[in-house]
């Protein structure tokens, strides 16, 4: 995967505009960029203006100069299409290129994200920059890749999406009556007698505000709207994507996604990208497990295959409330705890800091002074030599997992579009209580989707499964069956696809799976909780308790309290050669750990290492063998003791089984097993 099979070293660079900057300063930053071992730079996002001063000229001759002037220097090439934003001209003449918001206002030129997904215009004039792009720079053979657009998101509301969206609804659905069934009309009169009726979902007709949460009156057709939308972004991909295809059929084509971005469907985008590219900007509160798990998810949308880190800042956002410098060595660290969990390119934005607009304070490798003898610089220069060392040693590199967690985008929408029970549930809180337990314990975790097969792991978690589409509930009854441990969670198997609440009591079409029924779900206040003991220990049961029956499992923890004190609260069933669990509550970290650890050694899965708390252990397997990281997240040296021999590859030294390795603050390691 990554940039391609031609590419035999980690890339390492990113965003370059030297556009922004006069002609004497490139030359420079030429001499700056091999210094720092940076070997490819990401060309061309924002140039749209520049490229197409009107309908009908298009303008490459600055482009050219900057290609050939990389192509002197030995860098490769990601290509960008330049279609994140549209100029000016375009919404002045063809103002259906402009968005509407779902309080009905429409939008005037300005900023980016700026284009209806849904406007002919749009799509015609992006389709054609793409096209002609490829045409110009076919014969580069330091192009590895091509780069479409930028951060794609933002929903649009406007008539040409309202049409759209008929449309789409038609395809889906083929009958009126079949709209009404699955959306449930039936409910409040909203019966449509015409496809006219229908209208977007918005704050003008079915969204409301519960509690400063955005929710809907009609779950059906706002959920609907989402998928729609992703899917009318993603044909925009689509339509550069097949006009570069058909010019360079060889090169391998991507867009930057978004860290756990709520409104596109990831899943499905990934089926139309040649491989994954995204941009990691974690917030300076982010644990290491929430950072390790968006690169996971991005892994796993791929088909558990390596990725390309587009984007990280080498010092500071400019975004954040409060815009926190990376401390010495963060940097460093968080690049490694990429490749850790599938990157083959460690990128930068930006290369060179510009001096006017709104990024004007975002870090880059070569600052405003234009030194190299800053902090930042020396410490990307570092890296870049440590990287050069490696060469391609996890280039490819598989993580060894026998344990999946399920992430479904539907279910994300459907779960926090519901008015009820609980504005408190959250369905990433939910999914990180679970993979957090697994990333203390150096449980190696893929993140699948719902349409990925069962069978290649031990135990599957599916945190917050609110909806069980059809067919999934006989997947996850084949691979219990088969041997498999199935762990699910409070407000399960409660509605289909269509958010229709499965009838028959919950969790609907796998009670049979887990042996319980549910009768009721008590929300709990913020400051309110229940307790359950588990082992030695008694823990919180907070958010939501489901208030259960069994039909067949066995109760494992029961509730402390309230009148539903002495009833079960976790439970296991015995299913064919496996087993399933409930956990009809939310509760902490520690009972997430004890819990996954027990269910873990009882399945024979078992952590990459044991380490110190906050010491982070990740392995990547190639045909040559398997790479060990060890990643110290904490502010103090920490001690490891290794489980078998290694050669650390940074400094060359030699460890035997049961030898100490000692990681400075922040401090990494790459270990691997000695030839012979």
């Amino acid at each position: 995967m990554g940039y391609g099979k031609n590419v035999h070293e980690i890339l390492y660079g990113g965003d370059y505009n030297p556009e922004q900057w006069p002609d004497e300063v490139w030359r420079e930053d030429m001499r700056l960029l091999k210094k720092a071992h940076i070997n490819e730079v990401t060309l061309n996002v924002f140039s749209w203006a520049a490229l197409q001063p009107d309908e009908d000229t298009y303008d490459f001759s600055k482009l050219d100069k900057i290609m050939e002037l990389v192509r002197e220097h030995g860098l490769k090439v990601c290509m960008a299409t330049s279609t994140g934003a549209h100029p000016a001209w375009m919404a002045r003449k063809y103002p259906d290129i402009l968005r509407t918001e779902a309080d009905g206002r429409k939008r005037k030129f300005g900023g980016r994200h700026n284009s209806c997904p849904n406007s002919p215009t749009y799509r015609k004039y992006a389709q054609r920059l793409a096209e002609k792009l490829a045409e110009r720079y076919q014969d580069y053979e330091n192009i590895v890749a091509w780069h479409v657009s930028n951060e794609y998101g933002g929903a649009c509301y406007c008539e040409n999406c309202e049409k759209a969206f008929r449309r789409w609804l038609k395809r889906k659905y083929k009958t009126l009556d079949e709209v009404n069934r699955s959306f449930n009309t039936s409910f409040w009169g909203h019966t449509f007698y015409d496809w006219e009726d229908i209208v977007l979902p918005s704050g003008l007709s079915e969204h409301i505000v519960f509690d400063g949460v955005e929710k809907t009156m009609f779950q059906g057709i706002s959920l609907d709207y989402m998928r729609f939308m992703s899917d009318s972004i993603l044909d925009c991909f689509c339509l550069e994507y097949d006009a570069i295809k058909k010019i360079t059929p060889e090169i391998p084509i991507t867009t930057n996604l978004m860290r756990l971005y709520k409104e596109l469907d990831y899943f499905k985008w990934a089926k139309q990208m040649d491989f994954i590219s995204w941009d990691n900007y974690p917030q300076p509160t982010s644990s290491a497990a929430e950072t390790s798990f968006a690169h996971d998810l991005m892994r796993g949308i791929g088909g558990q295959n390596s990725f390309v880190l587009m984007e990280q800042t080498p010092s500071v956002t400019n975004w954040h409330p409060f815009n926190r410098l990376k401390r010495p060595g963060v940097m460093r660290l968080l690049s490694y705890q990429a490749a850790a969990h599938g990157a083959d390119a460690i990128q930068f934005f930006q290369i060179r800091r510009s001096i006017g607009a709104c990024e004007k304070y975002h870090g880059a490798v070569i600052d405003h002074a234009g030194r190299e003898d800053t902090r930042v610089f020396r410490e990307v220069t570092q890296l870049g030599e440590e990287l050069s060392k490696l060469g391609d040693v996890f280039l490819e590199g598989r993580t060894p997992a026998q344990t999946a967690i399920v992430f479904d985008w539907d279910n994300w929408w459907a779960l926090e579009y519901s008015a009820g029970p609980s504005v408190r549930m959250n369905y990433l809180d939910a999914v990180l209580d679970y993979y957090t337990a697994c990333h203390a314990l150096n449980i190696p975790v893929d993140v699948i989707g719902t349409e990925d097969e069962l069978s290649p792991y031990k135990v599957v978690i599916a945190p917050l499964l609110y909806m069980v589409k059809s067919g999934y509930d006989a997947k996850i009854r084949r691979f219990t069956e088969s041997g498999g441990t199935f762990v699910t969670t409070y407000f399960s198997g409660i509605v289909d696809e269509h958010d229709l609440v499965h009838p028959g009591g919950y969790p609907g079409m796998i009670k049979d799976i887990l042996g319980i029924w549910v009768e009721e779900q008590d929300a709990l206040a913020e400051g309110e909780s229940n307790a359950f003991v588990y082992g030695e220990a008694e823990y919180p049961a907070d958010v939501l308790c489901d208030i259960m029956h069994l039909e067949g499992a066995e109760c494992i923890s029961s509730y402390q309290r309230d009148f539903y004190q002495k009833t079960p609260v976790i439970t296991r069933n015995f299913y064919g050669k496996g087993q399933a669990w409930y956990v009809g509550t939310r509760s902490d970290k520690a009972f997430y750990r004890a819990l996954i650890g027990d269910i873990a050694e009882e399945a024979g899965v078992f952590g990459i290492m044991e380490t110190p708390d906050d010491v982070e252990a990740a392995a990547r397997t190639t045909e040559k063998g398997t790479v060990v990281f060890l990643l110290n997240h904490k502010e103090t040296d920490e001690t490891v003791i290794l489980n078998t021999q290694y050669q650390e590859l940074l400094t060359e030294k030699n460890y035997s089984r049961g030898s100490k390795i000692t990681l400075p603050a922040k401090g990494v390691a790459v270990l691997v097993k000695p030839e012979g």
